[in-house]
């Protein structure tokens, strides 16, 4: 276990932030950006000093630019996805609620299950919430493929996301299960996008690619996928 963190350490680092650049994507959404900005502080806070006094939840190299790399990559979307019409949103491989936490902030969606394996993962993300005040989200602690009906309902939601979790094929073969017909998928990919879509193509039987979305510098592009109302 880490030691503690020192708590004006981390309000210094947030001071930092360009938080100003997370507003045009706010506004886009429809979202209150002062607001969602309070609490996207609180949350990158709460994230950070988990992150050195408790257990891993992002990189250390990556807490200094915890907003251009974590924060701004998950909300700059947020206006696609909330286009989509979708409201009950799946979210797989949660870790520390990247980008399910940020987006739900943004006003995506009424209603959000969040799926992690990691137990400790859980529990920041469930600790989290009850400091933001978010309702309507829901965290479940294990592996979306081997949860069962009891838990969740097949193609009971509208939309699902998933960032930097498994390949693409085997990502949309779990989200087939929960989302329903004509709902949407949006995966966030890095540069083995091409390859991940071209080598497995099982994919194309239930969902039909529907666009792509760079952001941040480029690197990182959002891929929506809709599921096929015949498969």
């Amino acid at each position: 276990m880490r030691g503690p963190l020192d708590g004006g350490g981390v309000d210094r680092l947030l001071e930092r932030q360009p938080w100003d650049s997370l507003i045009p994507h706010l506004l886009k959404a429809n979202a209150r950006a002062e607001p969602a900005i309070q609490r996207l502080k609180i949350y990158s806070k709460l994230l950070l000093e988990w992150n050195r006094g408790v257990s891993n939840l992002i990189s250390r190299n990556d807490e200094h630019r915890i907003v251009e790399r974590h924060i701004a990559e998950s909300v700059e979307p947020a206006a696609w996805l909330n286009a989509s019409g979708a409201k009950r949103w799946l979210d797989f491989g949660s870790g520390a609620g990247l980008p399910a936490v940020p987006l739900a902030i943004a006003g995506v969606g009424t209603m959000w299950t969040l799926v992690e394996a990691r137990r400790m993962k859980t529990l920041f993300i469930r600790r989290s919430l009850i400091e933001l005040g978010l309702h309507d989200i829901d965290v479940v602690n294990g592996r979306l493929e081997k949860i069962s009906e009891d838990s969740l309902k097949s193609e009971e939601f509208d939309g699902f996301t998933s960032r930097a979790t498994l390949n693409l094929g085997p990502t949309l073969l779990i989200a087939k299960r929960f989302v329903r017909p004509g709902g949407v998928a949006f995966l966030w990919k890095g540069s083995g996008r091409e390859r991940e879509m071209a080598s497995d193509q099982s994919w194309l039987d239930s969902w039909e690619f529907d666009g792509l979305l760079g952001i941040g510098s480029g690197l990182t592009v959002v891929a929506r996928f809709t599921r096929k109302t015949i498969s």
